[in-house]
């Protein structure tokens, strides 16, 4: 059983490892990809004369500074979300709060002699064990097997 389960964590871990290395080789192919049509742009920007290679220059700033910042209002819009939705955690736990404040208020005898009753069975539960668990010897290969398991 042992060495079926060590075989099993070494079989996902070979697949979780070939995943990340195509992963990482689909990476690798499109930064090539993107490196091909950066080297052809540049080469296309040499050939143009100086005011055409500063208007595309600021043509490709201007198209960067547009999807950073669409990226950033996406982020922007998520973090909005997260803060509404934190927001109404926070008034669900302010109002069990609360109400928790407001019973504890109410019922202060009751709840003194629910902790009367609370150390009372505390003490009454204090005992000397020898051990964690109680078992027959004959079940001890079948415990043994089951914990290994």
């Amino acid at each position: 059983p042992v060495l079926r389960l060590l075989e099993a964590q070494l079989q996902d871990q070979r697949r979780e490892h070939e995943e990340e290395v195509e992963a990482l080789k689909n990476q690798v192919d499109a930064m090539k990809e993107e490196m091909e049509k950066q080297q052809q742009a540049f080469l296309q920007t040499l050939q143009l004369s100086p005011e055409a290679q500063v208007e595309f220059g600021l043509q490709q700033e201007i198209t960067r500074l547009t999807n950073e910042n669409l990226d950033l209002k996406e982020l922007l819009e998520k973090l909005e979300k997260n803060e509404k939705k934190l927001k109404k955690q926070l008034k669900i736990y302010m109002k069990k709060v609360q109400d928790f404040e407001a019973s504890q208020a109410v019922v202060p005898g009751e709840r003194r002699r629910h902790e009367r009753n609370m150390q009372v069975a505390v003490q009454r539960k204090e005992k000397d064990f020898q051990g964690m668990l109680e078992y027959y010897k004959e079940d001890e290969p079948l415990l043994i097997r089951n914990l290994i398991t």
